[in-house]
């Protein structure tokens, strides 16, 4: 991959900063020493026609390289991880593809629906019905993630492709307790967050929101 640049939001609002999924696309390419620009839209742009060209449903991120445009941060990191070994180890590609898949088909949807619930439709009286089953929900994706990872450091035992994505995905749900409640989980989410292609990813998704955030009136 050469020429690389990764399209973002320039500004969300505080709930979703750090959160947003071209942070997975950022600490893949961090992990994989691939250098990249970054470029940002506002959220409004996203309807564009110049924008709907390089992403049909107006999401981001999107990828440019010298090999073209990429949508989908799952497809993504799949990209970049297949230019980087440590992230998809020869001797253990299914088994990082199927992590990665889970973390987005099986663990994602629940945890991202409670996201939505929580921070962009609270105390709506849907939101009341539902909220107390997409709790039990996560919960039992969460336990048995947590399972899982009993006696190990990572998903596959080392730091893969797989746990970039889980470990955004379980991000989703940072303004709950529900990861603290399982300290195998609680103490693996903070093991990556704590590598530096990480927290250097993080920062360049939070500089361009501060740069970017709307003026008081």
């Amino acid at each position: 991959m050469e020429n690389i640049a990764v399209w973002g939001f320039s500004w969300v609002p505080p709930f979703a900063q750090g959160l947003v999924r071209d942070l997975r696309v950022r600490w893949a390419l961090e992990e994989a020493g691939l250098a990249y620009e970054s470029r940002w839209i506002d959220i409004e742009e996203r309807s564009s026609d110049a924008y709907r060209r390089k992403h049909p449903f107006g999401m981001v991120p999107v990828l440019e390289s010298g090999d073209g445009t990429l949508i989908e941060s799952g497809a993504i990191v799949y990209a970049v991880a297949e230019h980087c070994e440590a992230l998809m180890p020869p001797g253990q590609r299914i088994e990082t593809l199927t992590w990665m898949f889970a973390a987005l088909n099986t663990v994602e949807p629940p945890l991202w629906n409670l996201l939505v619930m929580d921070q962009l439709h609270p105390g709506e009286a849907w939101t009341k019905l539902r909220r107390a089953g997409v709790v039990d929900e996560v919960k039992a994706r969460l336990a048995a993630l947590s399972d899982w990872l009993d006696g190990r450091d990572y998903l596959l035992g080392r730091f893969t492709a797989a746990d970039i994505l889980m470990t955004t995905v379980l991000r989703f749900i940072r303004h709950t307790d529900l990861v603290a409640g399982f300290p195998l989980l609680d103490a693996y989410v903070k093991r990556c967050e704590a590598r530096s292609a990480f927290q250097t990813a993080l920062r360049c998704q939070m500089a361009d929101y501060a740069r970017n955030a709307p003026i008081a009136a």
